[in-house]
Order: structure tokens, then C-alpha cells, then sequence
């Protein structure tokens, strides 16, 4: 269960291959065969929700190669523990535990290091990893300061060390089919591409290691908030971890647990939505069109369900030009989960995308498209009678060989394709499916975004000068 009391996507869908996994070559016995030599070793920089997750999609990698966890390392004490704990039933040995980075990046033997701290941490964090000599993979955002995004892709360049991105998506078999078919031109020139991905919850409040959520809050029709919050004791106390070092260069402030583990709501730390769903939202349109970078951002939004003290909005829209001509919107709302989908408008036609981020299930008709005997048709009518509407002339859905059946779910966030990318791209010294430039790109698209939302402006990418500006760029 989330911590809205609801099921989510990832539960569900490890609930469902539960039986499928117990039926595997156990993690631990695969390793063995080729020797602890052989073993890739890996150490865990940041304990919480996320990290549980790198934990399992490293067991499930080591179904298919030998690797392990071997470390972990949070400022907390009990994330701390908690991670260890999963780390020694997935593989039956007590991890190494490191409450600064630094004593664990001083091991020779590690060979990478997976990050899921706060999103304001990530980048100074790689750094420090592919500086000590370490693999790194890094989860979105990339970075929410640009400075810090220049310094942590200057970093991995000048470094030997092979960086992904936690932008899964750039391993999964319908995503890259999706890019396959823009590429031949099948529905023609991009005109616009939409994405509208929503839930139905306070998403990121009241989360368990916190002060959690009771059913007596979820019948609390004037969600009377600061009795909620701040009349229960969080999990976290302050002598348990070192709050100016999780801090990490931000402006001191007194120490406040919800910050630290929700840290997603305030702007200090996180552009909330911008930086978790945005990212991954654009950094599929720069897969599926080959774009890097923007053209101009404009975003608006605001708090109008959850005013639970929270400063990152509820709700929000982003509209975004790229330089090949074409315009992406991207929406959420946390008032109303209905119907979430991704749309792609090419000039010939158009590929449909039913669900939420992650969702493998994608649609191609030629609805949409040019239509020579009537330039002012605009498509089927549609009356109560025909719906649910019909899929539209031509329509295929799109169909992958060899991989899982489409759903309007998609994939477990836990991907274990896209660490094994990771795991032979560090055998094979080679560039991983989601690279450094790749993390950069979607760190532009979620800063501009944000900083509109914040500023009321429209704001430009200076592409020479790797800049965001107030002005649109005069034409040379």
C-alpha cells in the first residue's frame, strides 16, 4: 500500500509476478556459481522509499548476472537499518553500513554506487562517486540547479566511470518502438506531443517514515493538516542523523523532519512534480524525436486540493518548443486520477498512449492525419451509442516481439533491463542506455519549468551559451 492507503502501480505488479520470481534460480545461488571474483559490487548512497527499490532490481539482476549489494549509506540511522536488513534477506550477508559517503566511497572494492537520495543531492553526490572511481547510477532528476547540473556532466565526462541515469524508460522494448516508428515517418512531421498524467491523492504527504496516515485522516473531511502533521512525533528525531549535512549547501534553517522526508513538496529541495514525473515525461520526447534541449518553457499551476502546507504544486501544466518545430504539454493533477494518457500528433497521423507514466500501451492510427478528399474533415462523430469511441481508420496496437503484453500499467518502476544496461555497459567500458547528456537534457526541461512556474515567465535556452534567459534569442 502507498501512503494514501491505496495500492500502487509497483505493488500491484510485484504482487503479480510474486509467483514468477519464487520460480527463479535464486540471486545467491547464480552468484556463487561464478565466484566472488567475478561479482559486480555494488553499495546503496541513500537509504529511503527509492533505494528499496535498487535494492530488489539488483536481486532481480542477479538472476541473469552475478552482482550484489554489499553497502549501504544514509545520514539516518534507522533508513540505515532498514536497508541493511533488506540487503542481508536478499542476499544472505550483512552489508558493510556508512552513515557518511565519503567512508563508504573509500572502498577499492566497490565497484559502483547506486544514488537515491533527495533530488537536490544527486548531482553534488555523482560527483563524488565517479571522482572516487566509482560507477554511478543516479536517479531523476538528474539535478534542479543548473550550476550543478554543468558541474556533475563536466565531472562524468572528464572521468572514466560509466554513468546511468535512473530514467528507465530508455530500456523498455515499446518505448524504444515508439521512437522506431517516428523515425520512419510513418505519421509524418511531429506537430505536438501530450502527456497528462494524474492520480487521486495528497501524493508525497504524510509518508510512513514520517508521521504516516490513519483512517481517521482519510475521514477527516476538513483535512485539518497541521494537527495531522505537526501534532504527532515523526520517526525521524534530529540526533539520529546530521541535518546540516543532508542540507548539502542549501541556506540553514532549523531542523524539520517533514522537510527532510518529504522533501518533494518544498522548493528548497524539489520542483515536486516537475522534477519527478516531467522528467521522465520529457525525457521520452527526447528519445522518441533525437531533441536535446529546448527552445523556450512556460508553466503555470497551483495548490487547489492538498493545502496541506505544502509549497510545489498540485497541480500544474508545462508547455515546451523544440527546435525542430514542434510543441510538448505536459499535465498532472493530484485531484483526479481519470483516463492519464500520452498522445503523439505526427502530420499523417497519430500514436495514442493509454495510461499514466511507464504505460507500454500504444495505439497508431491515421486518425489525425491529412486526408485529400476533404481538407475540412475532422475525423469520426462519435454519440453516446458508439462509445467507448472506436480506435480510429487504420489503427494498430503496437505489438513488440519477445516482449511482456502492453497494459495501460506498463512495467514495474523496479526495472531490472535497464540496471543490467547499466551492469554490461561497467564489463564492457561502454555508454549505458540513459548517459550523463541525457540526465542534462531533462534537468533543462525540469528547470525551466519550474522557474516559470515560480517567476510568471516564459523563459529561453541559450544553446550556446547553456543559459536560461528572460528573452527569446535574436536570429544570427
Amino acid at each position: 500500500m502507498d501512503e494514501a492507503g491505496q495500492i500502487d502501480r509497483r505493488t500491484l505488479l510485484k504482487s503479480a509476478g510474486g509467483a514468477l520470481m519464487a520460480a527463479c534460480m535464486d540471486a545467491r545461488s547464480y552468484a556463487r556459481i561464478l565466484g566472488a571474483n567475478d561479482r559486480i559490487r555494488l553499495g546503496q548512497l541513500g537509504c529511503g522509499d527509492r533505494s528499496e527499490g535498487h535494492v530488489h532490481m539488483v536481486q532481480l539482476a542477479a538472476k541473469q548476472m552475478p552482482v550484489e549489494t554489499v553497502a549501504v549509506c544514509d545520514l539516518w540511522t534507522l533508513a540505515r537499518e532498514r536497508r541493511a536488513a533488506q540487503v542481508k534477506k536478499a542476499f544472505l550477508q550483512e552489508p558493510a553500513s556508512y552513515k557518511y559517503s565519503e567512508e563508504m566511497l573509500g572502498r577499492k572494492d566497490l565497484d559502483g554506487v547506486m544514488i537515491a537520495t533527495g533530488d537536490h543531492q544527486h548531482a553534488k553526490l555523482c560527483i563524488e562517486v565517479v571522482q572516487a572511481g566509482k560507477d554511478c547510477y543516479v536517479e531523476k532528476p538528474f539535478a534542479n540547479v543548473l550550476a550543478e547540473a554543468k558541474n556533475a556532466r563536466d565531472a562524468v565526462k572528464a572521468s572514466k566511470q560509466i554513468v546511468q541515469m535512473g530514467t528507465q524508460h530508455r530500456s523498455q522494448p515499446y518505448m524504444l518502438a515508439v521512437r522506431d516508428i517516428l523515425r520512419s515517418g510513418k505519421i509524418g512531421d511531429i506537430v505536438q506531443i501530450e502527456q497528462e498524467w494524474n492520480v487521486n491523492e495528497e501524493r508525497w504527504r504524510f509518508v510512513g517514515v514520517d508521521t504516516g496516515i490513519s483512517p481517521e485522516m482519510l475521514m477527516d473531511k476538513k483535512m485539518e493538516w497541521k494537527s495531522w502533521l505537526y501534532g504527532r512525533p515523526s520517526q525521524l528525531r534530529e540526533e539520529d542523523t546530521d541535518w546540516k549535512r543532508w542540507l548539502l549547501g542549501k541556506p540553514d534553517r532549523p531542523f524539520d523532519p517533514h522537510v527532510y522526508l518529504e522533501f518533494r513538496l518544498y522548493k528548497d529541495f524539489s520542483s515536486g512534480i516537475f522534477d519527478q514525473w516531467l522528467s521522465h515525461g520529457c525525457d521520452l520526447v527526447h528519445l522518441w524525436t533525437d531533441q536535446t534541449h529546448p527552445v523556450s518553457a512556460v508553466a503555470n499551476g497551483g495548490t487547489f486540493i492538498w493545502k496541506d502546507g505544502r509549497e510545489n504544486p498540485d497541480t500544474c501544466v508545462a508547455a515546451v518548443t523544440y527546435p525542430n518545430g514542434f510543441l510538448y504539454t505536459y499535465k498532472t493533477t493530484f485531484g483526479n486520477s481519470y483516463r492519464s494518457f500520452s498522445r503523439i500528433l505526427g502530420r499523417n497521423g497519430t500514436i495514442e498512449n493509454y495510461g499514466g507514466e511507464g504505460a507500454s500501451l500504444f495505439v497508431t492510427t491515421q486518425e489525425g492525419g491529412r486526408r485529400e478528399f476533404d481538407p475540412w474533415e475532422s475525423g469520426p462523430v462519435y454519440t453516446p451509442k458508439s462509445l467507448p469511441m472506436p480506435l480510429g481508420e487504420g489503427a494498430e496496437t503496437l505489438q513488440v516481439p519477445g516482449a511482456p503484453p502492453a497494459t495501460s500499467l506498463g512495467p514495474d518502476d523496479d526495472d531490472a533491463g535497464h540496471l543490467v544496461n547499466w551492469l554490461e555497459a561497467m564489463q564492457a567500458r561502454k555508454q549505458p542506455n540513459a548517459t550523463v547528456d541525457h540526465g542534462f537534457s531533462h534537468s533543462i526541461v525540469c528547470m525551466m519549468a519550474a522557474q516559470s512556474y515560480w517567476s510568471g515567465k516564459r523563459l529561453y535556452w541559450d544553446a550556446l551559451r547553456e543559459e536560461i534567459v528572460d528573452e527569446p534569442l535574436s536570429p544570427t
